[in-house]
């Protein structure tokens, strides 16, 4: 079918003859979405997860993987940003990267850095960074069957992302909740934080080998 007649097909250009891809890296880069307009969509992307899941465990493995390349981008985009041309442009080791996520990302996701990072006793190849607030929670609604539910998992997915674009292999990137009712950590901060989340990173083995090999040469 041809195209009406004093139109043209494919894609159309403004007026001005500029697309998203003339603009400046940095020209958005202190906009602030309406909190009102990312719960909808935020809700809307979660209510199109859930269709055909099987259980709680499947929907937040379906939220990491809608996650995960937004990940891939961010950590382009946020290293073009802040690049200094006499210092490496891509983090070399593991706490760098994580020092990264924890500061950079957050504040230009969340207009915040995260709460806290931490380094597992028992698993050295595994970290754990804490958000007191996720503000991925904040508007949802939960029935009670689906308490247990995270869409912090989305975040996750993110995280996992930007570590795999990194070239820092995870075995993946999991949120948990460890406010409110939750077992295990301080009851005191558990109160005052019903909803917060800690996200546990775990390395591959041969990255933390990569690890250990640059931190005896001084890497």
């Amino acid at each position: 079918m041809s195209a009406p007649q004093g139109t043209t097909s494919g894609l159309r250009y403004p007026s001005n003859k500029k697309t998203i891809y003339d603009r400046n890296l940095n020209r958005s880069k202190n906009a602030e979405l309406s909190r009102a307009a990312f719960a909808y969509l935020f809700v809307e992307m979660i209510s199109y997860a859930q269709k055909r899941v099987k259980g709680i465990a499947d929907l937040e493995k379906r939220l990491n993987t809608q996650g995960y390349p937004l990940g891939l981008r961010l950590l382009d985009l946020l290293l073009t940003r802040t690049a200094n041309p006499l210092s490496s442009i891509r983090p070399t080791r593991i706490l760098p990267l994580l020092q990264f996520i924890a500061q950079t990302l957050w504040r230009h996701l969340f207009g915040r850095p995260a709460d806290a990072l931490e380094r597992s006793e028992s698993d050295p190849g595994q970290y754990m960074l804490y958000d007191n607030e996720p503000l991925v929670n904040q508007y949802i609604s939960t029935p009670r069957e689906m308490s247990q539910l995270n869409c912090a998992a989305y975040v996750a997915g993110i995280i996992e992302g930007v570590c795999d674009g990194a070239g820092f292999a995870t075995e993946g990137v999991t949120a948990h909740s460890v406010g409110g009712e939750s077992e295990g950590g301080d009851k005191t901060e558990r109160e005052m934080w019903p909803g917060r989340t800690v996200f546990l990173i775990q390395f591959k083995k041969e990255v933390l080998e990569r690890e250990e090999i640059m931190g005896r040469g001084g890497g």
